[in-house]
């Protein structure tokens, strides 16, 4: 039997997931080093505050992309299709840094930092500084994305995650030369920032060169860019929803009482169960490489279930004795008497990334039916339930370290019911096949 046509097994599954699932959850590990690059400089720990500002809002707005990796999974795999794809990209990302550029005007920067996000002065002009490089980051950022989809969609999950470990590496290498140079504040930490992400780029684009090459010919109907467009922008709106209700939750939490001690307590808790839940978003692209040949094979479906589960205890090994004392108490300085709410908060966190596990396994399913506004459906359920549910929480008095897990629960579950519920709705012009992915590392 070809081997495109054969129901992969448990060991593929793995081998394509766990690459992936690694580089989705070590990414966060360069914002640390790079934040100490901007907090060696006069301002301190204000340069750290300034920068974190300035790449919250570059997220915020980047999400203009945030379908685009997913589209080219789905539309990438001919000639055309990639050429189409690339277009896109060019385009969003065009768009994105003449969005970053008019913010970088002080008058509008200004309303940015200083009006909407109400950031102190001293901390504003740290943003201010650092904000001009983020247009250079995005612009990588987005320059990254064919190469990657490449990767993906032929299987080589493993050297996509390899590019990002030397991100990594780099950025390890960099930040205390940087220091130890003089070369620190908002400005050099965005420059330390970006050199290892366009090292990053550049691998990606080496290891993707043969697939790239290899791409077939052109179906009878390769997909306009028009139509790749209008994929992408429903998970466009849909990643910045979801961006956006992570700034809400904590304001949200900052309202209740004790912010003082809630608010570290949550964000520490979150620090580890997002890396898990990062990962297990990464069940999307399994879906999509690995499309189900009926709709009976739940074989991916089950293996999501499965490393959903097993990330979930993954930040729970942080509340082992010992060791929870060496990290939350020496490495992050929390005070002893607040170590119970951590407990409290990383133990209601344990369904977070099985529930994301399941919910990006629908999104894989939509995505492959181009069903995207479905997805968005989704989103919109997570953030209004988020709403709704936290606004109780704060009439109910609920502590603010518990109200971010059972709040982020009860949105998941409540997006997830919404995909399974219009995913049984078959569209009214058929789903589009989808090929599976076969590739050397497959």
């Amino acid at each position: 039997m070809n081997d495109s046509l054969a129901a992969p097994s448990h060991t593929r599954l793995l081998a394509y997931f766990v690459p992936l699932a690694l580089q989705a959850a070590s990414q966060s590990l360069t914002y640390p080093l790079v934040a100490m690059v901007a907090s060696h400089g006069p301002g301190g720990a204000l340069n750290l505050a300034g920068v974190a500002q300035s790449n919250i809002v570059m997220f915020l707005i980047a999400t203009l992309g945030a379908g685009l990796v997913t589209a080219g999974m789905v539309f990438a795999r001919t000639r055309a299709g990639y050429a189409h794809f690339v277009a896109v990209n060019h385009l969003l990302s065009l768009v994105t840094a003449a969005i970053q550029a008019v913010i970088c005007i002080p008058a509008v920067g200004h309303l940015v930092f200083g009006t909407l996000l109400r950031l102190p002065a001293s901390i504003e002009t740290a943003a201010a500084q650092a904000f001009p490089l983020t247009i250079l980051l995005n612009l990588l950022f987005y320059a990254r994305n064919p190469y990657q989809v490449l990767l993906y969609n032929h299987g080589a999950a493993g050297r996509a995650s390899a590019a990002t470990f030397a991100r990594i590496a780099l950025t390890l290498v960099m930040a205390p030369l940087f220091c130890a140079a003089g070369l620190v504040g908002p400005r050099w930490a965005m420059v330390c920032q970006a050199i290892p992400v366009a090292l990053e780029t550049a691998i990606s684009r080496w290891y993707s060169r043969p697939f790239a090459a290899a791409l077939p010919a052109d179906s009878p109907a390769p997909p306009s860019a028009r139509k790749i467009l209008l994929f992408t922008l429903p998970l466009s709106l849909g990643g910045f929803l979801l961006t956006l209700s992570s700034m809400i939750l904590g304001g949200v939490i900052a309202r209740a009482a004790y912010p003082e001690r809630m608010l570290p307590a949550y964000y520490l808790a979150v620090g580890l169960a997002n890396p898990a839940a990062y990962a297990a978003s990464r069940v999307q692209n399994v879906v999509i490489a690995f499309p189900p040949r009926s709709r009976e094979d739940n074989r991916v479906l089950r293996f999501s279930a499965v490393a959903g589960a097993g990330l979930s205890f993954v930040p729970l090994l942080f509340l082992l004795p010992g060791l929870a004392q060496w990290y939350y108490l020496g490495v992050q300085r929390l005070p002893p008497a607040d170590l119970p709410l951590v407990y409290t908060t990383a133990l209601l966190f344990v369904a977070f990334p099985f529930t994301v596990a399941l919910r990006c396994h629908r999104e894989g399913l939509a995505a492959l039916a181009h069903r995207t506004p479905t997805i968005l459906a989704g989103d919109i359920a997570y953030v209004a339930t988020l709403a709704v549910a936290a606004s109780l929480c704060l009439t109910l008095q609920v502590p603010g370290n518990v109200i971010g897990p059972l709040v982020v629960a009860t949105s998941n579950v409540a997006s997830l019911g919404i995909l399974v519920l219009l995913l049984r709705e078959p569209k009214a012009d058929g789903e589009p096949p989808v090929a599976p992915v076969v590739g050397p590392e497959g």
